[in-house]
C-alpha cells in the first residue's frame, strides 16, 4: 500500500449535485422544502424530508432509484478505480448521509475502493421510513469550531481524527478533494507534506484563494471530472517519486553510517615483516 491517502467529498465532488436536492427535487418535494429551510439546520431538515415523503408514500426503492441516475461526470469512477489500483487508501468525508453515499457508490461499482466513509449515520427504521442523524449531536455536543462548519459536522475535526490515526498505523500524504463551504476547514488541517484540491469557482476554492496565506498544503484545483483524472494521478505519482527519493536517500545515509562505524571498530592492520 502506498502511503497516500486520497480523501473525497461526496455532493459535487464524486457527483456533480448535491444529493439531498436531487433526490428532494426529484421526489417532488422542492417547495416543502423550501418552506422548511428557513425553519431548522439543515440536517434535521432532511430528517424531517425523509418523514414527509415517507407519508406521501415514497419508499426506499423509490429514494434509492431517484439515487442510481445522480447526475455523473464520465471521467470520476474511472479516477476513483485508478487511484485505488495504484495503492491509494480511499475515504470519503462528506455532509451527506451513509444511506446516499452508499446507495450511490454500490451503484457505480467502486463501494469497494473506499476503506471508511465519514458522513451522518442514517438508518431505515421498522416502518421502512429512512432516518438521517447528525453526525455531531449539536443539541448536547456542539462542536467548537468556527471556521464556518455546520452545526452538525466540523471536517476539520475529522481529518485531525484520521491524522492522528495516521501517526499511530505509520504516516500517510493526504490529498484532499472537496468544493464547498465545508472543505474550507479541513484544508487549513493539511500540512506542508499534503496537496489540497478544491473545484475552482467552488465555494471552498473561493474561500482558499481568499485565505491563501492560512493554506500550508499544495494547491492544485480543477474544473471537472476530466482535470480530476489528469490531475489526480500525477500527484499520486508525484508523492510515490518523492517518497522513494527520501526512502533512497535515508538507505545510503544508513549504509554510510553503517560503514563509518565499521570503519572505526575494525581491528588495527596487521604489519606484515619482510
Amino acid at each position: 500500500m502506498a502511503g497516500i491517502l486520497v480523501i473525497f467529498d461526496f455532493d459535487k465532488t464524486i457527483i456533480e449535485v448535491d444529493s439531498d436536492n436531487w433526490v428532494v427535487d426529484e421526489l417532488g418535494a422542492t417547495d416543502l422544502f423550501n418552506q422548511l429551510l428557513p425553519t431548522m439546520p439543515w440536517n434535521s431538515m432532511m430528517d424531517r424530508m425523509m418523514k414527509e415523503l415517507h407519508a406521501q408514500g415514497k419508499s426506499i426503492e423509490d429514494i434509492k432509484e431517484v439515487l442510481r441516475r445522480i447526475p455523473m461526470h464520465p471521467d470520476i469512477v474511472p479516477t476513483i478505480k485508478k487511484a485505488h489500483a495504484l495503492g491509494c487508501e480511499l475515504r470519503v468525508v462528506s455532509d451527506a448521509n451513509t444511506f446516499f453515499i452508499e446507495t450511490v457508490l454500490e451503484h457505480l461499482g467502486i463501494l469497494d475502493c473506499f476503506s471508511e466513509i465519514n458522513t451522518n449515520p442514517s438508518n431505515v427504521d421498522e416502518e421502512g421510513k429512512l432516518r438521517i442523524f447528525p453526525y455531531v449531536d449539536f443539541q448536547t455536543s456542539p462542536h467548537s469550531c468556527n471556521n464556518l462548519c455546520p452545526p452538525n459536522m466540523c471536517k476539520g475535526m475529522i481529518i485531525e481524527r484520521i491524522q492522528a490515526s495516521m501517526g499511530r498505523e505509520g504516516k500517510k500524504r493526504i490529498i484532499y478533494l472537496g468544493d464547498g463551504i465545508g472543505d474550507f476547514c479541513p484544508s487549513l488541517k493539511l500540512t506542508e507534506a499534503d496537496f489540497m484540491m478544491p473545484r475552482k469557482n467552488f465555494p471552498a476554492w473561493n474561500l482558499i484563494c481568499e485565505n491563501r496565506a492560512l493554506l500550508r498544503a499544495e494547491m492544485h484545483d480543477w474544473i471537472d471530472g476530466e482535470e480530476m483524472e489528469k490531475i489526480l494521478p500525477k500527484l499520486i505519482e508525484k508523492i510515490k517519486i518523492q517518497e522513494s527519493s527520501t526512502s533512497n536517500s535515508s538507505a545510503q545515509l544508513s549504509v554510510d553510517w553503517k560503514f563509518e562505524n565499521v570503519a572505526i571498530t575494525l581491528p588495527p592492520p596487521v604489519r606484515v615483516h619482510q
